[in-house]
């Protein structure tokens, strides 16, 4: 286990962010209202691609990110 900001996991990623009108990141985003814990991110390193993918958790990401981009998320990273 590991934690990254959510800003540096999006660069690694090269995803796009959700956006709060997305039925999971609204359910998230309520769960971190309610102080309740997220589940960590499981994150895959891809060497030929250059990039990390999320295996799990791309909707707590996008959830997390949309409260503070700073903020630092436990992840798995295989």
């Amino acid at each position: 286990m590991t934690d990254f900001k959510s800003k540096d996991i999006f660069r690694a990623s090269a995803l796009a962010l959700l956006g709060s009108d997305n039925s999971h990141v609204r359910k998230d985003r309520k769960r971190i209202e309610a102080a309740q814990k997220l589940s960590p991110l499981l994150l895959v390193r891809d060497e030929a691609q250059r990039k990390v993918l999320i295996a799990d958790g791309y909707h707590r990401l996008c959830a997390v990110y949309s409260f503070d981009e700073d903020a630092v998320i436990p992840c798995k990273i295989v």
